[in-house]
């Protein structure tokens, strides 16, 4: 079997600032960006990771959500409980840095956890935990 990531999803409340931290803060180059109906998808990536993405996508677009249910979602998204994702890096200092440079909401600088990783997290404008893992 062969199967790969193509692409993981997270919401985002503000588009600019969804492509802002993906592209200025992290250094994603942009693959996509959709407007529809006021709405806006925008797909990003590694440059060197052609075939994995993120699409930043508005939260709840799915004509199947209902009132209460989009309540749910921004109260989550608010809180910083939605939605996250785990990334990696070499150099965990410097990107913390970039980051930091970039303003973003710095939840745990970087430590070693007892489970045997170096990581460190931040919130994206969203609220999104992005937590980043140092590759040994």
């Amino acid at each position: 079997m062969d199967v790969t990531i193509h692409a993981s999803f997270l919401p985002h409340d503000d588009p600019d600032a969804a492509l802002a931290f993906y592209r200025d803060t992290l250094g994603f180059e942009v693959r996509n960006d959709v407007g529809y109906d006021g709405m806006r998808w925008i797909t990003v990536g590694p440059a060197d990771q052609p075939g994995t993405s993120i699409v930043l996508h508005p939260p709840a677009a799915d004509p199947g959500v209902t009132d209460d249910e989009r309540r749910t979602i921004a109260e989550m998204m608010a809180k910083g409980t939605y939605a996250g994702i785990l990334l990696a890096t070499k150099d965990l200092d410097s990107t913390f840095e970039r980051l930091q440079a970039g303003d973003a909401e710095v939840v745990q600088e970087p430590t070693e956890q007892p489970y045997g990783v170096r990581d460190c997290a931040v919130r994206d404008p969203a609220g999104n935990l992005i937590r980043i893992q140092e590759l040994r």
